[in-house]
């Protein structure tokens, strides 16, 4: 018997139901557990506690960034312009705080609004004068970063007690201690979970990213509910920024190029599916994960920064082609 589809079936096959939405997001907790167990047969005290903290505080920003990224791919966009955010967040936070001698308790909380009202403006874009995703974010990516050299092209040191000591505090965890920057990033990580899981404007973000008409069939706020994702993203790449300022303590023009295609792989290597519809968020700290094990192997070994791009790129070419095969079984 001949099942005929639809070209609208066939892009419903291609969103993960039942137990196959959850193969990619096992696929790289498998690879990150097979990595784990063979560095820490291969190199002592690999396996110490302290070792994956370490992890989370060099990656909290980039884990921020990519929760956001999640959001805009499960909906089926992308947004180009997360790591000039995170850049403009840095040199703003650095010049109001040093050059005009404003409060961090008004800084942080401006600079996150600007970012949400950005991403807020670049989905309005999107979805209202249908500009393309790639297009929007792109101009919005241009933009970010040429405002960031317009606040200056050198470095700005952020001299603040607050900026110092919050850097230097430790939260401590029985006998380890963990920076604040982690705390912070997995309160996100949870609220991201609760907002994709249970709540309306979650089921929402899933239903726009399986399929767009069919959303605007059923009676969903897809206007609202692509322009607050884009928001989102928006917000979590200048919250990004401020992590990352409080890590390096300064605001630099040059910081997070590229930073944007890395949050893009460490979603689509937590098993999000690239066009949308399926994914979780705790994938997303998988492969963030995956980063930090992979780069902090590389340290180990004595090899040079640019074998963890080769490694991070070969694990994104296989997740792709095995979200390809899933997808194809579907169909």
């Amino acid at each position: 018997m001949t099942t005929v589809t639809t070209p609208a079936g066939v892009r419903l096959a291609k969103v993960f139901t039942g137990r196959q939405r959850y193969v990619p997001v096992l696929a790289t907790a498998g690879v990150l557990v097979l990595m784990w167990i063979g560095a820490s047969l291969r190199y002592e005290n690999f396996a110490d506690l302290q070792v994956l903290l370490n992890i989370f505080k060099d990656y909290a920003f980039l884990l921020v960034l990519a929760v956001g990224m999640t959001f805009v791919i499960l909906s089926g966009g992308i947004d180009l312009s997360v790591g000039s955010m995170l850049a403009l967040s840095t040199m703003i936070c650095a010049s109001l705080i040093t050059d005009h001698g404003l409060s961090p308790g008004v800084v942080i909380p401006l600079v996150l609004v600007i970012g949400a009202v950005s991403g807020s403006a670049m989905g309005a874009m999107i979805h209202f004068f249908e500009v393309p995703p790639f297009i929007a974010t792109l101009a919005g990516m241009f933009l970010a970063r040429g405002l960031c050299y317009v606040i200056s092209t050198d470095s700005i040191r952020i001299s603040h007690p607050f900026f110092t000591e919050t850097a230097t505090t430790m939260v401590p965890l029985g006998d380890y201690r963990i920076d604040p920057s982690v705390v912070v990033s997995l309160i996100v990580v949870a609220l991201a979970f609760v907002v994709l899981h249970y709540t309306r404007f979650g089921r929402n973000v899933y239903a726009i990213g399986g399929n767009e008409q069919s959303a605007m069939l059923m009676g969903l706020p897809v206007a609202a509910t692509k322009v607050a994702v884009y928001a989102i993203s928006g917000l979590c790449a200048t919250g990004a920024g401020v992590l990352y300022t409080f890590y390096t303590g300064a605001g630099y023009s040059n910081t997070g190029i590229g930073m944007e295609l890395d949050a893009i792989a460490a979603v689509v290597i937590g098993g999000t599916l690239l066009t949308g519809g399926s994914g979780f968020v705790l994938g997303t700290v998988l492969g963030v994960l995956v980063f930090g094990v992979i780069q902090t192997i590389i340290q180990f070994q004595g090899l040079l920064s640019w074998w963890t791009r080769i490694a991070v790129g070969a694990l994104l070419l296989l997740f792709i082609v095995l979200q390809r095969v899933i997808g194809a079984r579907k169909v």
